[in-house]
């Protein structure tokens, strides 16, 4: 069983329409060989919860509803989390995967964010979203301009009442550094990720890979955030097949990028 800690969210609801089917485009490779689980956070959020609180809740759940241990994926900010639940929960963890995630975002992202929860304060969830959706754009295309605008608009059809789901996340991603920490993790990791990511960098991926024992590095040339695509999901699968009781030695890869092809099929869940 696969559980995947998704990214930034406006508001931490179950998964809908344009959402849901960029992410189960991205990890419909997932349910050829699991049962495999999108999750969300909690919802309504108060001010001061952290990264922390969230993963116990992640914990929570896995134990309740889905009764035992599983492998994660933990995406972007979702990654974040997934670092604090490899340390605190890992009677629950058999394989870790950082999916285009590291110890603590790039300063021009965190910065990002923080504006992100400024903007949210003031319910312009245009220009929220324009936050985000310029980031995972490509910056260098004939349809960039447009690409952000349209994307920066059905992004803000979405948006929530209440703010305080994004603010409360962005305000403890912020205070994220797990520097200092990664080497607490004792469960087999992966740390997957584009080289042109712009919310973290090739050096905030190889340092998190080298602060893991026996973490497993691959990145991609020429790819963005999040990773996808068929060599992803190759090496994701490659990955997770691995015997849990013997040691795997640290590898390092790169490969190009690969187009993603066919229809989502990957179930679902919300974390209540």
């Amino acid at each position: 069983m696969v559980v995947v800690f998704q990214g930034l969210l406006l508001e931490n609801k179950p998964l809908g329409g344009i959402s849901s089917l960029i992410l189960s485009r991205i990890y419909r490779f997932l349910a050829t060989e699991y049962t495999a689980y999108i999750v969300t956070r909690k919802p309504n959020l108060p001010d001061g919860y952290t990264l922390q609180d969230m993963s116990d809740d992640y914990a929570e759940m896995i134990e309740k509803e889905l009764g035992g241990i599983v492998d994660i994926i933990g995406t972007s900010t979702g990654g974040s989390i997934a670092q604090h639940f490899a340390v605190d929960h890992s009677d629950l963890l058999r394989h870790l995967v950082l999916h285009s995630s590291a110890y603590i975002l790039n300063e021009c992202a965190r910065a990002s964010q923080r504006r992100m929860g400024l903007l949210a304060r003031q319910h312009d969830w245009v220009a929220v979203a324009r936050e985000s959706v310029q980031f995972v754009v490509p910056a260098d295309r004939w349809y960039t301009g447009i690409g952000v605008r349209i994307g920066s608009l059905a992004v803000s059809l979405t948006a929530p009442k209440d703010p305080s789901d994004l603010i409360a996340t962005v305000e403890a991603e912020d205070k994220h550094n797990f520097h200092d920490r990664l080497g607490e993790i004792h469960v087999p990791t992966l740390v997957v990720a584009g080289l042109e990511d712009p919310f973290y960098s090739e050096e905030l991926f190889r340092e998190t890979a080298k602060g893991i024992p026996d973490a497993q590095l691959i990145l991609y040339p020429g790819m963005g955030h999040p990773a996808s695509g068929k060599q992803f999901a190759r090496d994701v699968l490659a990955f997770l097949a691995t015997d849990v009781s013997t040691p795997v030695e640290p590898q390092q890869a790169l490969h190009g990028p690969q187009q993603v092809e066919g229809d989502p099929s990957l179930s679902t869940k919300p974390d209540n």
